[in-house]
Order: C-alpha cells, then structure tokens, then sequence
C-alpha cells in the first residue's frame, strides 16, 4: 500500500520533470558504470558522467571513447535509452511551451499582478480606450475580459481572460481584488436596456469582491444612471451626454460662437481658440495637452485651416497655422 501511494504521488508530478529526474539518473549510474568498465579510459566518476552526459545530448565531443566491448555495450544501452528519454523530455516542453501560449490566448490564464486596471468588454470604443491608456502610461498592464473573443488582441501589456465579467471566478481570475481601476462598457451585442442591466450587474460583482476599487461604468439608458450610483460608480458616462455635447461643441465652434456661452439644458460651455505658442510648433498634441494642464486649462483640439478637429491623434503634429480650442 506504501508503495501505491509513493507511486501515486509520483505521477501527480509534471511530466517534464519525472523524465528530467529520470534522465539525471541514467546520466549519474552510467557515468559511474563505465568508469566501473573501463578505469582506463574513465580515471574517475566524473568522466564517466561527464562522457554519460555528451552522449545523452548526442553531442559526441569524442575525447573519451569506450574502447573494450563491454565499454561499448554500456554505450549502446545509453544511447538507446538515453535518447528517448532526451527526445520525450524535448517535445514534452516544447508541448507545454505551445499549451501554455494556447490558453494565454485564449484567455485561460490567470492573471497574478497588482495595480492593473481592468477593461470589461471588447468593442471599438474599448479598444479605442485600451490604446490611449497604453499611450498615457505604456508599462502598466491592462486586463481585458471579455465572453465573445475566441482569441484575445495581440498588443503589449493586455492580458486576455476570457468569461463572462459578472462571474465571481471570472473576476478573480483578472485578480479583481489586487485591481486599481475598472473601466466597465456596454454590451454591444444587446440593446440598450438590456446592456445596462449587465453593467450593473458586473459592477455589483466587482463592488462585491474589491469595494474600495475604482469603477468607471458605461450607462446608456438615463433610468439606469442612478442604479449604477446605488451599485457603486465612482464615476458613470452617459453615452447620450457625450454625444450631445460633442455635437454642441462642433455646432459652436463651426458658428464661430467661441467667446458666448452657449446654455442648454444643465450644459455650459464656453470654447476659446488662441494660437499655438512657439515653443510649442511641431510638438504633438499629446505634449501640449500636458503642458496646458499644468495651467489648468484642457485642451479639446485644434482648429485647422479646413475646419476644427476634436480630440486629433496623440501623435498630431500641432502646425504654426493651427489654433488650440480649449474649454
């Protein structure tokens, strides 16, 4: 019974590292039953490992050769099992090398850092979002969930799990409880009613297992807004307010009413345009962006010559004919 279980607890271990133990063995009892052969050739034990070793590998250096038949008998014994047991130790990792890259794209990985922040959902305004997190801060890590991607974007720093985001064992597979900030966006493939629903109810989920984590929740619907503050968001986006204000932006600025304030509603705004400053020619957009938030003043695009533009690349390169709009 002893040895059943000693047996049993032996396979439990990986393959990889029983065929290791194993190959270290046969390396250690060959190397010394050849010195054992032939003491003439192999003057001590470490030869004979040594030697042992370089024909496991199928190396073959060749500068200590068993020169007796029984010597070369050893020999062919330790090529014969040797080299199947190298040859399975080989292809079982390079095995679970391409496993192990398979459910890292498949999203089937754990995640084990801290401090990430979590992007529930993929779809274009998502993916819009992932990218300008990764341009403001490139080196920190950004866990994406989502149920409908068979494979998960190939992009530096996004860690893949697959699941559905309201999933307790989904969320602590993202390690939703080492988490910074979750940004949660609505289900694209459901309307607007039913994809609020799902918001919230990954927010509650979210609020449950790490309460003092940031939540950025997508709402679409107004009846839903204040659902989502009794679920805990620290901060919701009404797809509906953006767009109305985005379009009041461009309506004021295209009639030229920058220096009125334009009042509808609860919204007031008021858009200046002034020119570029010279230091700041030829900079990106990115760059003046940061230097006028030390002023305390946001940048909101540029007006060009062909008309204005709202939120341009990062990467824009600000032209001397170009005029800055800020709010």
């Amino acid at each position: 019974m002893k040895s059943n279980r000693v047996f049993i607890a032996w396979l439990r271990w990986p393959i990889y590292t029983r065929i290791a133990i194993i190959i270290l063995l046969l390396i250690i009892i060959f190397g010394q039953l050849i010195s054992l052969v032939e003491p003439q050739q192999f003057s001590n034990v470490f030869d004979g490992i040594w030697w042992a070793l370089i024909t496991v590998s199928t190396v073959g250096y060749g500068d200590s050769v068993p020169k007796t038949p029984a010597g070369k008998v050893v020999s062919m014994l330790l090529i014969l099992l040797g080299a199947a047991f190298v040859t399975a130790y080989f292809a079982t990792m390079a095995t679970a090398a391409f496993s192990k890259q398979q459910r890292y794209a498949e999203g089937k990985v754990n995640y084990r850092g801290r401090g990430h922040m979590i992007l529930v959902g993929w779809n274009e305004k998502s993916n819009k979002l992932m990218r300008t997190l990764q341009s403001a801060n490139p080196g920190r890590t950004i866990v994406l969930i989502d149920e409908t991607l068979q494979e998960g974007p190939l992009m530096e720093n996004i860690h893949f799990i697959r699941g559905h985001p309201a999933d307790d064992s989904t969320l602590k597979n993202a390690n939703i409880e080492e988490a910074d900030i979750v940004f949660i966006t609505a289900n694209q493939h459901k309307n607007e009613a039913a994809a609020d629903m799902q918001s919230i109810l990954t927010l509650l989920a979210v609020k449950g297992l790490n309460p003092s984590v940031y939540c950025v929740v997508e709402i679409l619907t107004e009846k839903q807004r204040k659902n989502a503050e009794r679920a805990g968001a620290n901060q919701i986006i009404s797809t509906a307010d953006l767009l109305k204000t985005a379009m009041l932006q461009h309506f004021l600025i295209k009639s030229q009413l920058a220096d009125p304030v334009f009042q509808e509603a609860d919204i007031h705004l008021k858009v200046h345009a002034f020119p570029v400053p010279e230091h700041m020619e030829g900079c990106s957009f990115q760059d003046v962006i940061q230097h006028f938030m030390n002023d305390n003043i946001l940048i909101i695009g540029i007006q060009q010559k062909d008309g204005p533009a709202l939120s341009p690349s990062f990467s824009y390169k600000i032209q001397p004919t170009d005029q800055l709009l800020s709010l």
